[in-house]
């Protein structure tokens, strides 16, 4: 994971526990929310290509994949595996702040290259139903969406030795609007889970992949902290 990942993971999980700190945590309609969360994001291949031939004029360059043997290998869509870490402050029983992260722990291949896909966001939550054993949450705010490039390559020397080397390339950041509704179902007093739907809308995201929306399905495991009755 590249340094910039982690700041950002560590920047997510910072924001919420200092709101928390401005607010008075031991009124009984407050609590204080910390989870993690599995699930996917999807988006399709935008259709273009990135030449791989070394040899190449344009090697690394745009171009538009024609047959199976081209060496202008395909954008791919996004997809795979992805883990979430998060936090949510209620207050006043029904209504919240909350900052998540969403990422992808391992690179999948973009042409050439290898990538990494990040959501950040920071929203406002309305609670509509606050119960003893659930809570339905409706999420809206910003953030931002961030694809990083790698490229592995083997480096020898001679036929003695081979290293393989990953050079990051660079990161293609956007702006992103977030909104997500979720049912919090309480298996003991701390303990929750939460299935929860996404969609983020990126602007400029096309340059990346197909759409400038991301559907995205999240299943949250927390503890919760504080009064929530």
């Amino acid at each position: 994971m590249e340094i910039a990942d982690v700041k950002l993971i560590r920047c997510s999980l910072v924001i919420v526990p200092l709101i928390l700190a401005g607010l008075p945590v031991a009124n009984a309609q407050t609590s204080f929310d910390l989870n993690i969360g599995f699930g996917t994001a999807r988006n399709s291949s935008n259709g273009g290509g990135i030449e791989s031939n070394f040899n190449s004029l344009n090697y690394l360059g745009p171009c538009t994949p024609i047959s199976a043997a081209s060496t202008c290998l395909p954008n791919p869509s996004l997809g795979g595996f992805f883990m979430g870490l998060g936090g949510a402050l209620i207050f006043q029983k029904h209504f919240g702040l909350g900052a998540e992260v969403n990422f992808r722990p391992a690179r999948g291949d973009y042409g050439p290259l290898q990538y990494r896909q990040t959501f950040y966001d920071f929203n406002a939550i309305l609670a509509p139903i606050n119960e003893k054993r659930v809570q339905v949450q409706l999420q809206g705010g910003i953030g931002g969406a961030r694809t990083s490039f790698n490229l592995t390559q083997n480096q020898c020397v001679g036929t003695a030795v081979c290293t393989q080397v990953n050079q990051p390339i660079g990161n293609a950041n956007h702006f992103q609007i977030h909104v997500g509704a979720g049912v919090e179902l309480y298996l003991t007093d701390h303990v929750f889970i939460r299935p929860e739907f996404d969609l983020h809308f990126v602007p400029g995201f096309t340059d990346q992949f197909g759409r400038t929306t991301v559907p995205q399905g999240m299943v949250w495991i927390g503890y919760s902290l504080g009064g929530r009755t």
